[in-house]
């Protein structure tokens, strides 16, 4: 059963405070596509970057649980605790997929010092054995 953290995690592509150019371009392109009408949207949900198994908080943060078809439909199936339905948290976010696809796309070629220790850091996390996932 899918879950979502209390917060979005603190290199979500969707936060505000979040260097841009952290995730590759293929990640940001999936954003604006929840922006649409709900039945425009992706049938595919958005999971989170840093924790197996949840959806992403910020995607749910940024577009509200019952806007995204992708959320609704898995619930229709019972592959989502009924109490992500109720998501809220107080990570300002970006009001929308595209605008947080221009954030993150923007620095890509040439990264900020803080991200270049973000992604550092992300890249400590993921290759060590300790925290195998």
């Amino acid at each position: 059963m899918l879950t979502v953290a209390k917060r979005p995690c603190g290199s979500c592509p969707y936060r505000k405070d979040v260097p841009s150019g952290i995730w590759a371009r293929e990640e940001y392109e999936k954003l604006p596509l929840y922006d649409g009408p709900t039945w425009e949207q992706t049938f595919a949900v958005f999971m989170c970057h840093q924790r197996d198994g949840n959806l992403c908080a910020g995607w749910l943060a940024c577009h509200g649980p019952w806007e995204l078809l992708a959320l609704r439909v898995a619930r229709l199936r019972n592959e989502v605790d009924p109490a992500v339905m109720s998501y809220a948290t107080d990570v300002p976010v970006f009001a929308s997929g595209a605008c947080a696809h221009a954030h993150g796309v923007r620095d890509l070629k040439k990264k900020t010092p803080r991200a270049i220790k973000m992604l550092r850091g992300l890249w400590k996390k993921r290759n060590d054995p300790k925290k195998a996932r």
